[in-house]
């Protein structure tokens, strides 16, 4: 589920549970990024944005590693931040309720939500409402594999839910507001809104909650660990020495979980129970998207990562396009490192997809599906 309910806390408030992050250069401005965050998994058609929260945009410039390592990318220490919050909602059947964007210059744009003209100034173009939710997996199947050991995807497979709605929060801004920009580290954050601010959620790179750190059978270390809500609570740029290990440990165990499902092991580690070579990538948890290259909707994802570990210069925009099928892209990834056959999860494209004009997600669902009763 991308990192729809990644853990207990996002589970008991969905509203500061971040759905899904993308980030793209806009395919109808040049010059122009686009930043993508959902929340509230199962969203109603009434759904209002938290006057409690703030919805934060994070980005950094980063550079990559070695040519023919699969290390991570380094983040600068300059910070460009994008902070909305939201006005407590009227209560009126039409949800009006206003949001407020303040750039890293600290100018506001204002909007109103469900207006998909959105508000517009100084460089940032903005959107809330609630929108279709884009992502595309068959979630159970997913979960089956990791149960059973044995890769369970069918072709065709099913969009868990299909019809589901989130809150989207779209800003399309000016590449001018990220001076000397190229590659780009992108984090979203839910946060307390107030004279105290504590993180709630923080997502960059689909999947790594809920499929690499959630599993808990395969990490003999800290099996009884639910590890998600102290990892959701780091800086994605500096991570905490305290935890650390536990995230290390998790992930290498996973990880190789993943890599052994067809019977072969293309992540050698160095021993037995050694570093798996995607740790630490996984762990600098931030999209990475190089704002000077056009949009690029299939194949993009990833794309920089893997191009750096073949010792090749990118060719695309990395970054996460909202149509691109990410999970295949991450599931061969994990199993055969990107040198054998794909491994599909049988979905390949939502049914109403994303458009190529602003606001990018497709309108809400008027009866979208019921919030399952386990959940």
């Amino acid at each position: 589920m991308s990192d729809h309910i990644s853990g207990p806390r996002a589970l008991a408030d969905p509203i500061a549970d971040i759905t899904d992050v993308y980030a793209f250069p806009s395919p109808e401005h040049p010059g122009h990024l686009v930043l993508v965050m959902n929340t509230l998994p199962f969203a109603p058609p009434s759904a209002a944005f938290s006057d409690g929260l703030v919805y934060r945009f994070r980005l950094r410039h980063v550079t990559a590693g070695p040519l023919g390592s699969a290390g991570p990318f380094a983040a600068g220490p300059d910070e460009f931040v994008f902070d909305c919050v939201f006005s407590a909602p009227s209560g009126a059947e039409d949800g009006l309720q206003e949001g407020v964007c303040t750039t890293p210059t600290g100018d506001t744009v204002t909007f109103r939500v469900n207006d998909t003209d959105g508000g517009v100034g100084h460089g940032v173009r903005a959107f809330a409402g609630v929108r279709w939710d884009p992502f595309i997996m068959d979630a159970p199947a997913a979960l089956k594999t990791i149960a059973s050991g044995q890769l369970s995807f069918t072709d065709p497979g099913s969009i868990y839910l299909d019809g589901k709605n989130v809150l989207g929060l779209v800003l399309e801004i000016d590449v001018a507001l990220l001076p000397q920009a190229e590659l780009v580290g992108v984090v979203a954050e839910t946060l307390t809104r107030g004279k105290f601010t504590v993180r709630i959620e923080r997502v960059g790179r689909p999947e790594v909650k809920n499929m690499m750190l959630a599993p808990k059978q395969f990490d003999l270390v800290n099996r009884d660990l639910e590890i998600r809500d102290l990892y959701n609570m780091e800086d994605a740029f500096h991570l905490a020495d305290a935890y650390l290990g536990a995230y290390r440990a998790r992930l290498d165990a996973n990880l190789r979980f993943w890599d052994g499902l067809d019977g072969t092991v293309d992540w050698p580690t160095n021993g037995d129970g050694g570093r798996h070579p995607l740790t630490e990538l996984m762990l600098a948890d931030f999209l990475v998207v190089d704002v000077t290259k056009p949009y690029h909707e299939h194949g993009s994802f990833l794309e920089i990562e893997t191009a750096t570990r073949r010792g090749e210069t990118h060719r695309t925009c990395g970054g996460r396009a909202i149509n691109d099928d990410v999970m295949d892209t991450i599931f061969t990834q994990l199993v055969n490192g990107g040198d054998g056959p794909v491994i599909r999860d049988g979905v390949d494209r939502s049914s109403r997809p994303a458009s190529a004009t602003f606001p990018y997600l497709s309108p809400p669902n008027p009866s979208p599906p019921a919030l399952p009763e386990h959940h």
